[in-house]
Order: structure tokens, then sequence, then C-alpha cells
């Protein structure tokens, strides 16, 4: 695995080089496609962040990337947005993108920038999972209870695999038992877990030949931007459906959680 310094430089690489839904999203398929899977991504956290109680809360994006999440806190109508991100490209963007909002560079496992009890929600969308280290891992979500004022609302997206542990040099999937364990040490109550997409992302927890064939369709249905556009338009409908209907997923998942007083 990719130690934390070789991770830092590979997502400044990235996103120097992309900035864009496919930078921070599933880069193998193409922008056109990532702009459809975010749209499904993006009905599913207004739905779910929106009955956390967002209208004038102090919020602080953890990973914030291209800024997607800090738009939709926007129009929750959240008080008070603050962003952090582990590159300086997604900074600096993010500070000329989002003027208004404060936005430093910090580690999800090191928000020493943040006093504690500075927030009443926090989110951290599609960036756990990068995190390879298991005590890095845990320091993060303690930093979150940290950071967290209590009461306060966490809302994560996370693969919660039923099926073995799967590791990578720059992603971990892991186990729905192992995540809820760290959260519920770190003082956090579980109060609802949804899908955020089912067809429109990699099948990791799904039997390995429906994985494969899966994964295949969709790499050569995005083989160009044409197809790829095509695909998601195609996909879209479905999968809005789908993440409403499904209680759970072979693929991403949100997960709300409330910190306790």
């Amino acid at each position: 695995m990719a130690t934390q310094s070789e991770l830092r430089d590979f997502w400044e690489h990235r996103l120097e080089q992309d900035w864009t839904e496919s930078g921070v999203g599933y880069r193998a398929l193409g922008r056109p496609f990532n702009t459809w899977m975010y749209r499904v991504r993006e009905e599913v956290f207004l739905r779910e962040a929106g009955r956390v109680g967002a209208g004038g809360a102090s919020v602080l994006d953890v990973g914030s990337g291209t800024g997607f999440y800090v738009r939709q806190w926007q129009r929750l109508g959240a008080g008070d947005i603050t962003g952090c991100d582990v590159t300086d490209a997604a900074v600096a963007r993010l500070r000329q993108r989002f003027p208004d909002h404060r936005f430093v560079r910090q580690d999800a496992a090191d928000l020493d920038a943040f006093d504690q009890d500075s927030f009443s929600a926090l989110s951290c969308m599609d960036v756990l999972f990068h995190i390879t280290d298991d005590e890095r891992y845990a320091g993060a979500v303690a930093e979150f209870a940290r950071v967290l004022r209590p009461g306060g609302a966490l809302v994560i997206s996370e693969n919660f695999l039923r099926r073995p542990e799967q590791r990578g040099e720059h992603q971990v999937n892991r186990t729905l038992e192992e995540i809820t364990g760290i959260l519920g040490k770190a003082g956090f109550d579980l109060v609802r877990r949804v899908p955020m997409l089912v067809l429109m992302n990699a099948q990791v927890d799904a039997p390995t030949p429906w994985r494969k064939a899966w994964g295949g369709v969709l790499r050569a249905a995005t083989v160009t931007p044409a197809t790829g556009w095509l695909a998601g338009a195609a996909l879209y409908p479905l999968e809005r459906r789908l993440v409403r209907m499904c209680r759970e997923s072979p693929t991403t998942e949100l997960l709300v959680c409330r910190l306790r007083d």
C-alpha cells in the first residue's frame, strides 16, 4: 500500500490535472458518465443531509475536492461552511470558486486547524476508503468526533462490505462491522444507511463474476465521451429508482450518524 506521503502526492497530481467529477470520481469511466453519476449522488445527499437540520448549521466538509458537497450544503441553507482538503491544488481552486467560505489544507486524520466542538454538522464524502492506514482511519473518525458538537450530525459515504475486506494501493474497502465499530467507539450513533449508488459504480460488494462482468460492461459503454454520456443518460432514471427502493447496495452507501451528548 502507498504511504501517506505517496497518497497525498497521488491526489495532488490527479486534481492538478483533472479538477472535475472524473478527477474525484470513477476516472476510468470518463467525465460524461461521472456527471450523470454525480447527479444521483446529489439527489441522495440532498435528501438525507436535508434531514439533519442543515438550515443555519455550521458545517465542515472534509475532503472537499471540487466543492461538489460544499455546493449541496449551500443549497440546504447551511449558515457557515468550512472545507478542507489534503491537496494544495484543490484548496487554491476552492478559495476562488467559493470566496465566501473558508478552505484550508488539512488531512482528515489531523484536523488541528479546528477547535473542539466547532461544527454542528460534518460531511466526508468518498474520502474514507482512500485512507489505507487503519490507524489513520480510526484517527480521522476520532477527529470528526472532536470537532463536532454533542448531538452534531456526521454524513459519510463508504462501501460497507458484507464480504471480506479488500485492500489496494490507493483504496481499502472495509467491512460494515469494522466501520460501524470504529464509529461507535468514537461516540457516534448510527441513524440510517442508504444506497448512494447501485449500478453506476464499481460493484465492490458483489460476487466476483458479477463484479467483473458489470465492470467490463461499464468500461465498454464509456469508451468514448459520447458513449459515456449515453450510458449515463440511460442508467440515470433506473439508478434514481434503485437508490430509493433498495435497502442495501453492492457499492457506495451514505451513512448519517449523531455524536452522543
